[in-house]
């Protein structure tokens, strides 16, 4: 087996991380949204993330244009259609079950761009993450109907579609490195994080005429909490260490890694948001962890016995 593929504990605890941070990930939107704008909180977020690091950190050795791609795609792709759908009618729980959406988006593109093919496990996990999405989906859309908006659903999918074109930005950008040159994931992380700013700002000008100065000033402790939760933890730490994965993984296999953020989601609004977790959604953990022990069980390789003539 190739040893490019095998999971060792230190990818382990780097799965486990940005699961957990992820889970958490949702809740912390919420709060920031209360008092800022989609396009405010985004802004803020990568203004965070980026300063003062941006002065500390030597530039990755990649090209230019990964770094924009990876920013507008990651950035105002993924995460300016996050917050957008969050405002105008998304539960936090429903949101963290559709962002997973990203795993067959990622299958699909890492096929069609970088001719990586699923193995089987990889297959019969996919299989069972579907029946999880579809446990979560419903569970979530029968008890909290009310909250959700067909322009909301439409763009969390599109979030998530984005979020895997993304993850196809990082593997072609680490196969752009010449032999001999480390990438760093932080640095591709902190650099890339200055491309959604601008564009930010100027949507925020153009779509939030009136609120800026006022939103700013009465924005509550709570919401400069959850920005500077979204731009350290969820961005710097965990994207460094998604991205890490991706350098050293198939994306196809990296990518099922988050379809452990619904369980701690889930988790988070029980406590967080006082949520009720129904049997729909218990039915989905089950299947999620069923299915991420099929992503990381060893693909096995016949090997033949026949005897060889001498």
């Amino acid at each position: 087996m190739n040893s490019r593929n095998s999971f060792g504990w230190i990818d382990y605890g780097a799965a486990f991380g940005v699961v957990l941070i992820w889970g958490l990930n949702f809740v912390a939107m919420k709060y920031a949204l209360q008092a800022l704008t989609p396009f405010q909180l985004g802004a803020a977020r990568y203004v965070v993330a980026a300063f003062p690091l941006v002065f500390l950190v030597r530039r990755p050795p990649v090209h230019w244009k990964w770094l924009l791609l990876y920013g507008l795609s990651q950035g105002v792709g993924q995460f300016g259609l996050l917050f957008m759908a969050l405002k105008v009618g998304m539960t936090a729980a429903l949101a963290s079950v559709l962002m997973q959406t990203q795993v067959f988006y990622t299958v699909l593109f890492s096929f069609l761009f970088l001719h990586e093919r699923p193995g089987r496990n990889l297959q019969i996990g996919l299989g069972l993450a579907a029946l999880s999405l579809f446990c979560f989906g419903t569970g979530v859309l029968r008890d909290t109907a009310g909250g959700v908006t067909a322009a909301g659903l439409l763009l969390n999918l599109a979030a998530a579609g984005m979020w895997a074109i993304s993850n196809i930005v990082v593997r072609k950008a680490t196969q752009s490195i010449p032999k001999g040159q480390a990438n760093d994931a932080t640095a591709f992380v902190v650099w890339s994080s200055i491309v959604p700013i601008a564009p930010f700002c100027i949507l925020s000008l153009l779509m939030d005429p009136g609120l800026h100065a006022d939103t700013l000033r009465n924005a509550g402790w709570q919401s400069w909490a959850a920005v500077l939760y979204l731009g350290w933890f969820a961005t710097i730490v965990s994207y460094a260490m998604w991205t890490g994965l991706l350098k050293r993984h198939p994306a196809n296999r990296v990518a099922p890694l988050s379809l452990g953020v619904p369980v701690i989601g889930l988790a988070a609004g029980v406590i967080a948001l006082g949520e009720v977790v129904t049997p729909w959604q218990w039915a989905g953990v089950s299947l999620t962890i069923l299915a991420l022990a099929f992503v990381f069980r060893p693909e096995t390789v016949r090997i033949s016995t026949r005897r060889v003539p001498a």
